[in-house]
């Protein structure tokens, strides 16, 4: 079986390819960061299934299967929770979690291999019904925070945690908390999910602003942030290994 993987971080893709290749029951055909690249290698490369990143800058997973021009099983690779893809669980098109896991990649594959041979769909209509399907869960680029007459426009990317007490949410930004109107569930369903981390029932945390973990007195785990105030955060114990493979760690 040939594979193609396409997805913008590099270590995801590096990841996948080791998984895959571990599996001794797949080829890989070649990588790609850039989907205008992976466009470019696949209208003169056939290969039998793609593994694909969903959210990607440039092309979206969804708009590179309407650009190319042949027919292939797909698999998507994406973070977003499960309730809002079980349309990906049906003929050919499958999904995998991030970060896969083995035992779920293997599944994947007896289910390719059992539609092998098999009338494809087609993927094209497919994206386009997908997309349509995810569009109320598109992720969130900026948030607003009111009080009073005054509403603060939040970058989502400068945000380093957002935290649930008193029955309010608030979005910290260099140790300014700004309330906002979202649930820290909502949060987790709408917030790019390769970018953001649950680490806590109250708290969710920026991936890009963790410097380092470390015990707690208490046995526990630390998050510490890059922030100004060198913030330090609570992991829940059945949330550190999550935390650790979305590190790479």
């Amino acid at each position: 079986m040939r594979a193609y993987l396409v997805d913008d971080e590099r270590l995801a893709t590096e990841r996948l390819k080791r998984l895959l290749e571990a599996t001794g029951r797949v080829t890989i055909a070649g990588t790609a960061t850039d989907p205008e690249a992976a466009l470019e290698f696949l209208r003169t490369n056939p290969v039998d299934v793609l593994f694909l990143d969903i959210q990607m800058p440039g092309l979206t997973g969804f708009e590179l299967l309407e650009r190319l021009g042949t027919n292939v099983a797909v698999v998507f690779t994406t973070a977003f929770d499960r309730y809002a893809i079980e349309a990906f669980g049906v003929n050919s098109i499958d999904y995998l979690l991030k970060p896969v896991e083995p035992e779920r990649l293997d599944r994947t594959l007896d289910k390719l291999e059992r539609f092998s041979g098999q009338p494809r769909p087609d993927v094209r209509a497919l994206a386009r019904e997908l997309a349509a399907e995810l569009a109320p869960n598109r992720r969130l680029e900026r948030l607003a925070s009111r009080v009073g007459e005054r509403t603060t426009v939040l970058d989502v990317a400068r945000i380093n945690h957002f935290s649930s007490k008193d029955k309010l949410t608030f979005a910290v930004v260099n140790g300014h908390e700004h309330v906002i109107d979202y649930t820290l569930n909502e949060l987790e369903a709408r917030l790019d999910q390769r970018r953001f981390a649950r680490i806590h029932r109250s708290t969710i945390v920026n991936l890009a602003f963790v410097q380092e973990l470390f015990p707690a007195v208490d046995g526990g785990v630390l998050v510490r942030l890059k922030d100004e105030k060198k913030t330090e955060l609570s992991v829940a114990r059945d949330r550190v290994r999550e935390l650790k493979a979305r590190l790479g760690i």
